[in-house]
C-alpha cells in the first residue's frame, strides 16, 4: 500500500518564517496545512510556496484563540505534528499593547495544545525567541543562560516556554521543542517569497533594503558609541532559509518524550554598519544612514552560540552575511510593493497541483466530515 507521508499544521504559515518553513516542509514530502488570521501576512506567499514546490497545501482562514476550529482542522486532515509560528512579534509594540501580545500568544498557545490534547497530537514545534535572555551577561549565549526578558513579547516567549513544560511534566507523551530564534534575514533564492512588513519596519534589514530601493529616505542608526568594533550594535543575523531547515530537523529529532531547547543562530556577530555596507556590495545601491541617540533597552552586543543545535538536531547555519542580503536583495528587487499586486495570484497556481489528499482535507474542513478524512489517512502506513 502507498505510504501517505505526514500531515503537518503551519501555523502563522503565511507570514516570513512561515513560508519558508512551508517550502522545507514541502521540499521535505511532508504534506501541510496552513492556518493564519492573515493580521499580518498575505495568503499570496502560500501562491508562491506551492509555486516553488510543485505541490499543493491547505489554507484555513482561522486564529489559534479559536480552540474550536483548531481541533477540526487537526482532525479533519489528520496533523500529526504542529509547528506553531503565529503570534505578535514587534518588541517596541509589546510595550504599547502588553495586554494584546498575552492574549495572542499564551492564550493563543493555550488554546492550541489544547485543541492538540484533545485530538492527540503530541508532537510541537514552538517558535520561541532570544530575547527571552534579556541582556547578556555573557557572550555567546547559549542555552543555560539565565532567562530575563526585558520586554513583554519576551516575556510571552518564557511563558509559553514554562507552561510547554509543565505540560510535558503532566503528560510524558508529549515531544516539544523550544526553538529560540535570533535574527532571521534573506529570502527564498528565487526572489518569490520573502519579508513583507506592514507599514513601517520593525526589522533592520528590510528597512535598509526599501532606503536601497528608494522606499524610504535614510536609515536611522540607533546609536554608534557602543563597545563594539564599530561602535554600532551587534547581532546574530540567520538567513531564514537556515531558520527553515533548523525546523525541519527539530522535528525529525523529537523521537524521545519531553522538551528540547534550542538556540537557532549562526554565532557570528554583525554590526549595523556591517549590514549596510554588505547590502551596498549586494545591491549596488547606496543606503543612506543618519546616527541617532541610543534606543532604551538596546544592548551592545547578542549572537548564538550554536553548538547545542549541532549536536541535538545536527543543524548548522550554512548562508553567509553576504548572501543573506543578496537574496534580500533580489527579493526586494522583483517586489518593490511586496505582495501587493502580485501578478502570480491571478496565474492559478493554487489549483496547479491538486493531490486527492489536499483536496479531500480542504473539502472536509468545510463540510465537517473529519471522521472519514481521519479513518482513510490512519489506514495507511507510513
Amino acid at each position: 500500500m502507498r505510504k501517505l507521508s505526514e500531515m503537518i499544521l503551519v501555523t502563522g504559515g503565511t507570514g516570513y518564517i512561515g513560508s519558508h518553513v512551508c517550502i522545507a516542509l514541502l521540499d521535505a514530502g511532508f504534506d501541510v496545512v496552513v492556518l493564519d488570521n492573515l493580521s499580518n501576512s498575505n495568503q499570496t506567499s502560500l501562491e508562491r510556496v506551492q509555486s516553488i514546490c510543485g505541490r499543493s497545501l491547505v489554507f484555513r482562514h482561522a486564529d489559534i484563540r479559536h480552540e474550536e476550529a483548531i481541533h477540526a482542522i487537526l482532525r479533519s486532515c489528520g496533523v500529526t505534528a504542529v509547528i506553531h509560528l503565529a503570534g505578535l512579534k514587534a518588541v517596541g509594540d509589546s510595550n504599547v499593547r502588553p495586554l494584546s501580545y498575552y492574549e495572542n500568544n499564551v492564550l493563543g498557545t493555550m488554546r492550541l495544545v489544547s485543541a492538540m490534547k484533545r485530538a492527540n497530537v503530541k508532537t510541537l514545534v514552538f517558535s520561541s525567541s532570544a530575547t527571552v535572555y534579556g541582556i547578556p551577561k555573557y557572550l555567546p549565549l547559549d542555552e543555560k543562560h539565565p532567562l530575563c526578558p526585558t520586554n513583554p513579547y519576551g516575556r510571552t516567549k518564557l511563558v509559553i516556554e514554562e507552561m510547554l513544560k509543565d505540560l510535558c511534566r503532566s503528560d510524558d507523551d508529549w515531544r516539544i521543542a523550544n526553538l529560540r530564534y535570533f535574527n532571521p534575514v534573506g529570502a527564498h533564492e528565487s526572489g518569490l517569497v520573502g519579508e513583507d512588513p506592514l507599514g513601517l519596519p520593525d526589522n533592520l534589514l528590510p528597512f535598509v533594503a526599501q532606503v536601497a530601493i528608494g522606499r524610504r529616505e535614510k536609515l536611522q542608526i540607533w546609536g554608534n558609541d557602543y563597545d563594539t568594533p564599530d561602535g554600532t550594535g551587534v547581532r546574530d543575523f540567520i538567513h531564514v532559509v537556515d531558520l527553515a531547515s533548523g525546523h525541519l530537523s527539530a522535528l525529525r529529532n523529537l523521537r524521545q518524550p519531553g522538551v528540547l531547547t534550542v538556540n537557532l543562530g549562526t554565532g557570528n556577530g554583525s554590526s549595523v554598519l556591517d549590514i549596510v555596507r554588505t547590502f551596498e556590495a549586494a545591491s549596488g545601491r547606496s543606503v543612506p544612514y543618519e546616527i541617532k541617540e541610543r534606543r532604551a533597552g538596546d544592548v551592545a552586543a547578542c549572537y548564538a552560540d550554536p553548538t547545542f543545535a549541532m549536536e541535538a538536531l545536527g543543524w548548522k547555519s550554512t548562508r553567509s552575511l553576504e548572501q543573506m542580503c543578496a537574496d534580500h536583495w533580489r527579493w526586494q528587487l522583483q517586489n518593490p510593493d511586496g505582495y501587493h499586486g502580485s501578478a502570480l495570484s491571478k496565474t492559478g497556481a493554487v489549483q496547479a497541483f491538486p493531490p486527492s489528499r489536499m483536496s479531500a482535507c480542504a473539502s472536509a474542513i468545510r463540510t465537517g466530515d473529519a471522521e472519514r478524512i481521519r479513518g482513510e489517512h490512519t489506514a495507511h502506513q507510513r
